[in-house]
């Protein structure tokens, strides 16, 4: 059984109360860890290309206000 299997059986037995409690502290690791991975992903420029993309359809017009 793999690592993530066990994990998953156990938050399913979890009770009511325990299971919020992960779930608060789950939303907020996985919150970080997105950040964390933005964060190294801007640094490097991976996002260079479609920010260029998007100010240049901005600038053409081909954009909607929200």
């Amino acid at each position: 059984m793999s690592t993530a299997t066990q994990i998953e059986q156990a938050v399913r037995e979890l009770p009511p109360n325990e299971l919020a409690a992960f779930r608060a502290w789950f939303t907020g690791f996985d919150a970080d860890d997105w950040d964390r991975r933005f964060d190294e992903d801007v640094a490097v420029g991976r996002l260079e290309r479609l920010a260029e993309e998007a100010l240049a359809d901005h600038r053409a017009g081909r954009c909607t206000d929200l």
